[in-house]
């Protein structure tokens, strides 16, 4: 079921979707060499607690952390822990945030220091750019494919590929609620948006094969070939004319 939200709730959901973007500057701040991936999440659930809200991931269908924190080749969900992120690392931090009863969710892949590689910089360029693709098409009358294609159109021109098996998601009083949101598709298939409709897009590319295994922890979704993947997501609001994007990079990125 979709839950159209009103005008109210959605400024609501601005308050949660700040939060997770503060946590997520928060975090970025502290990203270096030696930094472990569990000292992260402490950073992050002391930043959302501080800011009276809880984090939305810890305890989720029993995910033991505030934050998902995904090394190089871990695509999504990944467990923080003891691991020390090393110079020329990328880590995806996924952040979700509760308050005033609805959910933030916005995701942001990091550079540990510099990127000796050029493709991976090309890569985290390539899937930020495509989730502006998608959210370009979020609009009243549009159809649910015309983001999925746009994604896709994105990956496939500049060589890379698009995770099948994680999606985008409806969002609001649960973390997750319909419709998916594919980040592969055709344009002019799907569900037709609405005003009120709230959805995260999150596009996940892969520099190498999309071919992806669970690992043995039951979450972090782990390349096959071991080549680098980026995530990134916001959560936005259908509009008449144009997406209001929730969630803000701007916060990390002036930093």
């Amino acid at each position: 079921m979709i839950f159209l939200k009103t005008d109210e709730e959605i400024e609501l959901m601005k308050i949660s979707n700040t939060i997770v973007a503060k946590t997520l500057a928060e975090v970025g701040r502290n990203i270096k060499p030696g930094i472990t991936t569990l000292k992260l999440d402490k950073i992050a659930e002391t930043f959302i607690r501080d800011n009276g809200a809880v984090p939305s991931f810890l305890g989720y269908n029993g995910f033991p952390n505030s934050i998902c924190t995904s090394v190089n080749e871990q695509v999504v969900h990944g467990i923080p822990d003891n691991y020390e992120l090393k110079e020329g690392d990328i880590v995806s931090v996924d952040c979700g945030a509760l308050i005033n009863g609805f959910h933030g969710d916005s995701c942001y892949t990091f550079t540990v220091g510099s990127v000796s590689h050029n493709n991976v910089a090309a890569l985290l360029e390539s899937t930020k750019a495509a989730l502006y693709s998608g959210i370009a098409q979020a609009i009243e009358g549009r159809r649910l494919g015309d983001v999925s294609f746009a994604i896709q159109q994105q990956a496939e021109k500049d060589g890379f590929s698009v995770v099948r098996e994680y999606t985008g998601h409806g969002i609001g009083r649960n973390m997750h609620e319909d419709p998916l949101v594919r980040n592969y598709g055709s344009a002019g298939y799907g569900l037709t948006l609405r005003r009120g409709m709230v959805i995260a897009i999150e596009p996940m590319f892969c520099m190498g094969s999309n071919k992806i295994s669970l690992s043995k922890d039951g979450w972090t979704a782990t390349t096959n070939d071991h080549l680098p993947a980026a995530h990134f997501e916001h959560t936005v609001a259908i509009g008449r004319d144009k997406a209001e994007i929730l969630s803000s990079f701007d916060f990390i990125e002036i930093q």
